[in-house]
């Protein structure tokens, strides 16, 4: 039964891992990365759809970023949902792609997107926190019911503050990641 909690609170802690890791991918650096572009919506002959639905991407250079749509008619609507969007870039189209030049970070810019990395971290770090609760909550029920012992419950949470631990660690690795490639030059 202890089994159970843990294994569910694991995966939850691991949700929240990778919505971290897709949050901070979004925050653009002084590299140009397709993930940048996941959370554009692309209003495509009326209907809100996702860029990465809508082309595929490359990069050529470090700051370069070239969209290939697959229908040559979304070009417009694929440019105007980049230039609305908060990445500061003007996109460019020779007829057959879409070709963004991603300008250099001003300090001012980068500590900025450094803010927003330790603010989306602080948010993951509080819903792991919430699942160890959460498990906790479910352990202590257990024990009331007479389903586990006492000593069954506190190894249980001991278990469980070994895994939150854990992720709490690798949601700091993946902030420090993302400090470091927005702090470059």
């Amino acid at each position: 039964m202890i089994a159970d909690v843990l294994s569910t609170a694991e995966s939850k802690m691991q949700a929240s891992i990778e919505h971290v890791r897709e949050e901070l991918a979004g925050i653009r650096t002084g590299r140009a990365h397709p993930a940048m572009f996941n959370k554009i919506m692309v209003d495509y002959y009326g209907t809100p759809t996702p860029l990465q639905q809508l082309a595929t991407f490359q990069v050529p250079e470090a700051r370069v970023v070239m969209i290939s749509p697959f229908d040559r008619g979304s070009m417009n609507a694929i440019e105007k949902a980049i230039r609305d969007s908060d990445l500061g870039v003007n996109p460019a189209n020779d007829g057959q792609h879409v070709r963004l030049v991603m300008p250099q970070l001003t300090e001012e810019r980068r500590k900025e997107y450094i803010k927003v990395a330790r603010t989306k971290a602080e948010e993951a770090r509080i819903a792991v926190r919430s699942n160890r609760r959460h498990a906790v909550d479910a352990i202590k029920r257990l024990e009331k019911d007479k389903e586990i012992g006492e000593d069954d419950a506190r190894h249980g949470e001991k278990q469980l503050d070994a895994l939150t631990k854990k992720f709490e660690e690798q949601v700091n690795e993946l902030l420090k990641a993302k400090e470091a490639d927005l702090i470059e030059v």
